[in-house]
Parts: structure tokens; sequence; C-alpha cells
């Protein structure tokens, strides 16, 4: 039906649009997990102070590699939501419709725009 068509076309405009937000995102986490690397690897700026003592802590990861790994699971989250939406982008253009396919064209334009 027409309606039916206008919804599906409607869906597939906002994944696409979702999908553009989401590789967006990706580059955000990406650039902030650079800056959260130290500029000098000394050993002062790689290791954070005991509770209570004057010396480094042993045995404990860098304050730079935690945030860093906190920055790269965000990263892996979006890649895996990137990659579903994608496919099913894919799948709902290959139907070969043409209203859907400019729909798709459609959001990711705007997705990218916004």
């Amino acid at each position: 039906s027409r309606a039916g068509m206008v919804l599906s076309v409607l869906v597939i405009l906002l994944l696409s649009m979702f999908y553009e937000a989401i590789k967006m995102g990706k580059a955000v986490l990406l650039r902030r997990a650079l800056l959260a690397l130290p500029r000098s690897l000394s050993q002062e700026s790689l290791v954070e102070p005991e509770e209570g003592g004057t010396g480094p802590a042993q045995g404990r990861f860098p304050i730079f590699f935690r945030r860093w790994f906190r920055y790269h699971v965000g990263q892996t989250l979006f890649h895996v939501v990137q990659v579903v939406l994608g496919y099913m982008v894919m799948l709902a253009v290959m139907s070969y419709n043409a209203w859907i396919f400019l729909g798709a064209i459609a959001g990711s334009t705007l997705g990218y725009f916004v």
C-alpha cells in the first residue's frame, strides 16, 4: 500500500541518518582516544602514584592506558552498530525499489549534512 511504502522509505531514511551519525561518533571517539595518550613517555606520566605512598604504583595499568581502553571499547561498540546498520540499509536497497534507494541516499545525505 501507499502508506506502507512511505513508512518503509521513512524508516530507511532514518536508518541511513543514524548510520552517518554513528560514523561521525566513531571519529570523535578516535580523536579523544588519541588525545588521551601522553605526549611524553616519562615514568611519572605513565603511572599514577599509590595512595599514601610517594613512589610509582607497581603492577597497575597506567592512567593513559585505562582512558584509551575505555575509548577503544566505545569505538568497538560503535563499529558493531555501524556494521549492523550498514547491512540493514544494504539489504533494503537490494530490494531494487527505487523509492527505498532514494530514501537511503537522502538519509545518508541528510545524516552527513547534520
